[in-house]
């Protein structure tokens, strides 16, 4: 009887690993491009990079290093949270330096508008340019830290490839293919660098990480957690792209960082609906019980 029940144990097929979930419920959206990084913050051996070296447009998630910039900045003593900063809708694309606005009926944040001519706290335009995705506190901000410093801080942090050009909406660069870049590695490179303190001083870190827990746009990855798991993430969002990069803070377990970007699916709610299913399921192993000695 013991030598039946030892054969049939070692002829049950195992179960599916992460990656084979994950790539099971990607095989479901037909011509869709999509990466996911996944880091067990508590346990460097438990990660999961599907495609995670694929470039992408990076959308809003590029925002999340120009919040890291302005903070180091601040702890350099070259800016300050509370240093008033004019707002003015009239940018300079970077390929001729031809003025250009944007269009409020586009942005997140459309009520930041109604305060056009007056000064705005810095410190006010980075939760916006998070928590709201406000495309006029991005492009405000990028041009006090300047998108060079901005790259060369992603490449000190050990994001190899990931790329910030410009502000949003520079139609001109867009349309020769200078677009921000992002890959799914380098996002969670950038939010563990964060949330262990290595992005900026602790200072800075721990107001990085409450900004990001203030997130407003939360029909992503905390959709596929349970409800009231702090979440400190960015979403991204053009044509047929869709993005969210996250920290998530289970209870009584160490936090991990999952990053999912899709394109090519241009349907927006398939798109939301892969993301929220994904994450739910790395969720679901992340929490797993400890396996049996």
């Amino acid at each position: 009887m013991t030598s039946l029940l030892l054969v049939l144990l070692a002829s049950s097929p195992a179960a599916p690993s992460l990656p084979e979930i994950l790539q099971q419920r990607i095989a479901q959206v037909k011509g869709a491009s999509v990466a996911v990084a996944y880091l067990n913050l508590g346990d460097s051996r438990d990660t999961v990079f599907l495609g995670a070296e694929a470039s992408f447009h990076a959308a809003s998630t590029m925002k999340v290093p120009v919040m890291i910039e302005f903070f180091r900045q601040v702890d350099a003593g070259k800016l300050s949270l509370d240093q008033p900063v004019p707002l003015a809708n009239r940018f300079a694309s970077i390929v001729d330096g031809s003025p250009y606005t944007l269009d409020a009926k586009e942005d997140e944040d459309a009520a930041l508008y109604e305060r056009l001519g007056q000064a705005v706290p810095a410190s006010e335009l980075l939760k916006r340019m998070i928590t709201r995705s406000s495309n006029l506190a991005t492009n405000t901000l990028i041009a006090r830290v300047d998108a060079k410093r901005v790259t060369r801080t992603l490449r000190a942090l050990g994001a190899r490839s990931m790329t910030v050009l410009r502000g949003v909406e520079d139609a001109k660069a867009y349309a020769k293919g200078l677009n921000n870049t992002a890959t799914a590695r380098d996002l969670a490179t950038l939010l563990a660098a964060l949330e262990q303190g290595k992005a900026a001083s602790p200072r800075s870190t721990q107001a990085m990480r409450e900004i990001l827990l203030a997130q407003e746009l939360n029909t992503l990855i905390p959709a596929g957690l349970p409800p009231g798991t702090p979440v400190a993430h960015k979403t991204g969002q053009i044509s047929g792209v869709l993005h969210d990069a996250a920290i998530v803070y289970p209870p009584g377990r160490a936090p991990y960082v999952l990053v999912v970007l899709t394109r090519d699916i241009p349907e927006a709610p398939v798109a939301e609906a892969l993301i929220v299913d994904l994450a739910r399921q790395v969720h679901a192993h992340a929490v797993r019980p400890p396996a049996k000695p």
